[in-house]
């Protein structure tokens, strides 16, 4: 094995620059990469092909605006990996989103769907564009050229978007309804995160967060903590965030501190979250001016004494300033890249269990994957059903990754990598290289 493996042949490598406060996820993910690619003993090649994307494409996109002028988007598509199935990732509608970026994210989904063994690849797109300044107009028509850009990309048995940061899912059911007029047929598996009537799945909203509280659930188990209990600070306040807060009020913990974009609010005898969710709703989904709890800075929620908490809004919350701080027992990664890969010693020191992204927030991709079942099937089930399937996958993933975690004596973030990285190695040496 190379001492200093493949990093400088890496489609991700940057040449080193003046430190940030902050890393960005995509930094802190390969950095992780790394260290399990070595832990591993990749060789130069097998590093190689792990982190460079089996395809990219980069489309333009002209709309007619509502105005009746011409304005061209830029579009992308990438497919990470392919080895264990068809590609699987979000498209996102972002004024910033780029090819580098959406490089990055397709990897995470390669990873994150091997963790809890999910037969698909990792892919992700992306359109440059504010779909804040938008019609619905407008997005349909940009939604519907990009589908046709991509009508060789995408398929039930090649690539399969989902819904991402800015899209939903009548964005899906454009895609879906674009895809099957090429297609002269009516093809539902080609997207998931499409509404029910279209062929999606009960129980798809709520997956990401009951996914997360599946994972504490089980990381409890395993420190001799119960849930009614317990205390828990939940970080954001959107899908992952209030569905994770909701389901661990219902199972007898006391959430004490909550926040969204307005700020955080906490309460040391415990929030009455229907009611803040209640709130919310009627608020146009903001807990701004929420009096269930004492106002704080985020900063403070974060460092609130809990037993568990879930950052569930944006990536870097947690770094090497404010680890230190921290006095969760188990803080588990509903957002993607919460907490930065400069922060994890610190927080492991500590004898802080972290449940990584990859793994606690997996429970949307999951569900993607029964939607697929079922559209191929055409078969739909309970969402008891879905819900009940969905805790057994995430509850196996953890425990097999604990596994790894206690064999070779690294972190549970660490383990994940070790897993995801080395079963899709293996998979690729038992296919083989086509030449």
């Amino acid at each position: 094995m190379s001492s200093q493996p493949t990093s400088l042949s890496s489609p991700f490598y940057k040449e080193p620059g003046p430190k940030l406060d902050a890393e960005s996820p995509f930094e802190s993910m390969m950095e992780r990469f790394r260290f399990a690619s070595d832990l591993l003993g990749l060789d130069e090649g097998m590093f190689k092909y792990l982190s460079s994307p089996v395809k990219q494409v980069i489309v333009s996109i002209p709309v007619i605006m509502d105005d009746g002028r011409i304005e061209v988007f830029e579009g992308y598509r990438v497919i990470h990996d392919d080895v264990l199935g068809p590609a699987k990732g979000g498209i996102r509608y972002a004024p910033d989103v780029n090819i580098d970026e959406v490089k990055a994210l397709a990897a995470w989904m390669t990873w994150k769907c091997a963790v809890v063994n999910v037969p698909f690849g990792g892919g992700k797109g992306g359109v440059r564009c504010d779909p804040r300044k938008l019609s619905m107009g407008e997005l349909e028509r940009l939604t519907r050229r990009y589908t046709a850009a991509l009508l060789d990309v995408f398929g039930p048995d090649q690539d399969i978007p989902a819904p991402d940061m800015n899209t939903n899912e009548q964005v899906m059911a454009w895609i879906m309804d674009t895809y099957s007029m090429h297609a002269r047929k009516t093809v539902t598996a080609v997207v998931t995160g499409k509404p029910i009537l279209l062929g999606g799945s009960k129980g798809r909203k709520e997956a990401t967060g009951r996914g997360v509280v599946t994972t504490v659930l089980a990381a409890m188990g395993k420190m001799g903590l119960t849930a009614n209990r317990s205390t828990t600070v939940v970080q954001g306040f959107g899908n992952v965030g209030s569905v994770s807060a909701v389901l661990m009020h219902e199972l007898g913990s006391k959430v004490i501190g909550i926040s969204d974009v307005s700020g955080a609010y906490f309460n040391e005898d415990g929030i009455d979250i229907p009611a803040a969710l209640a709130y919310s709703r009627s608020h146009g989904n903001t807990l701004e001016g929420f009096t269930g709890g004492t106002p704080i800075s985020n900063q403070e929620l974060l460092e609130l004494e809990c037993d568990v908490l879930i950052p569930a809004a944006k990536e870097d919350q947690i770094n090497k300033y404010n680890a230190p701080n921290i006095k969760a027992r188990i803080i588990a990664e509903g957002a993607n890249g919460p907490v930065t890969a400069n922060a994890d010693k610190i927080l492991d020191d500590k004898g802080i269990l972290i449940i990584p992204d990859i793994l606690a927030n997996a429970g949307g991709v999951t569900v993607s994957y029964f939607e697929w079942v079922q559209d191929r099937q055409g078969y739909f089930w309970t969402e008891e059903r879905v819900n009940r399937r969905l805790n057994r996958m995430m509850r196996d993933a953890f425990n097999l990754i604990y596994g790894v975690k206690e064999e070779y004596g690294i972190t549970l973030r660490q383990a994940a990598y070790v897993y995801a990285i080395k079963k899709v190695a293996d998979t690729l040496k038992m296919r083989g290289i086509y030449a």
